[in-house]
């Protein structure tokens, strides 16, 4: 059982992970500078990294809340079958 924590765990840090690098590499396609002032080179890259932080972190909970779903949508069918 305290194995299975861990693999959560484990697949839900690398998901976090995964899904900020992706939406850091997404958001290198729009050019946000146009809306930034000039000069403020520091506080642009910090506005990307928690731009990225909260994309992927929510994107990664969605993915997350998916698969948990999907693991537990046979429990449904057991529960229907003993009713019966």
């Amino acid at each position: 059982m305290i194995s299975g924590f861990g693999q959560q765990a484990l697949i839900s840090i690398m998901s976090h992970l995964t899904f900020i690098a992706l939406a850091w590499w997404a958001l290198q396609a729009l050019r946000l500078e146009s809306l930034l002032r000039a000069n403020h080179v520091f506080q642009a890259r910090v506005l990307y990294v928690l731009l990225s932080i909260v994309i992927g972190s929510v994107v990664s909970n969605f993915f997350l809340d998916y698969l948990l779903w999907s693991q537990q949508l046979p429990l449904i069918l057991q529960n229907i079958n003993y009713w019966l």
